[in-house]
């Protein structure tokens, strides 16, 4: 922790052991009980109470502050209109930007800022790579009915969520790409599988058309719930 004067508050946190430590006081009390917990090196530390002066006032408000005015607190009454209205607007400073309705071509603006919409995955590669995946970790918890089916979904589902960038997976995506790993589930029975694990708070429906997609929840994602 580099070197501090006054009340400093230190924080840690860790999603994975499921820790938040959180240290407020004078700088030198503060270290010491970091150093005591070993968490030198990680975490981070920033002052508190530090009064914040405001900048970029206008010739109204440098008036009111050198006469010692609080600028703050001292509001005009209601029916009087207020002596500062802040810098005088300066149109020049507004990007002016007409086009025709119809011709902003977004995928263009997007390849200009080097970005790239994101693209439908395979349904054949995630399978492949899914059976070239080691078998997960059976999901624990009392709440699971099938745990091991419900850990190659959950692996399934982040491979599409944070490495393709896609919001979710319809249900008869999800049949075709995994069936097989999902206890044989086809057809209805996959449908209310899915819908019991929507019901315990693990997966997200997507409504959409003719067909239901499914996004998996943040905190079963991370193998919170």
């Amino acid at each position: 922790m580099r070197q501090l004067r006054g009340n400093v508050r230190y924080r840690f946190r860790s999603d994975d052991h499921d820790v938040n430590v959180v240290i407020e006081g004078a700088a030198d009390w503060v270290q010491k009980y970091v150093d005591e917990l070993g968490l030198g090196g990680v975490g981070w530390t920033m002052p508190i109470g530090t009064e914040v002066k405001a900048t970029n006032l206008s010739s109204v408000s440098r008036k009111r502050q050198q006469a010692g005015i609080d600028i703050e607190m001292d509001d005009a009454p209601e029916d009087q209109k207020p002596e500062d209205m802040g810098p005088e607007p300066d149109p020049s400073r507004i990007p002016v930007v007409r086009r025709p309705i119809g011709e902003l071509n977004l995928q263009e603006k997007l390849q200009q800022v080097g970005m790239t919409p994101a693209e439908r995955p395979d349904l054949i590669d995630l399978m492949d790579i899914l059976d070239d995946m080691d078998p997960p970790m059976p999901v624990q918890g009392a709440t699971s009915v099938d745990p091991m089916a419900e850990a190659w979904l959950r692996e399934l589902l982040q491979l599409v969520v944070r490495d393709h960038g896609m919001t979710g997976l319809r249900t008869e995506d999800i049949e075709e790409i995994a069936s097989s790993k999902l206890g044989g589930r086809e057809g209805t029975a996959l449908e209310v599988w899915l819908e019991s694990l929507f019901s315990a708070g693990k997966l997200v429906k997507i409504h959409g058309g003719d067909a239901t997609g499914w996004s998996p929840s943040p905190k079963w994602l991370i193998g919170r719930i």
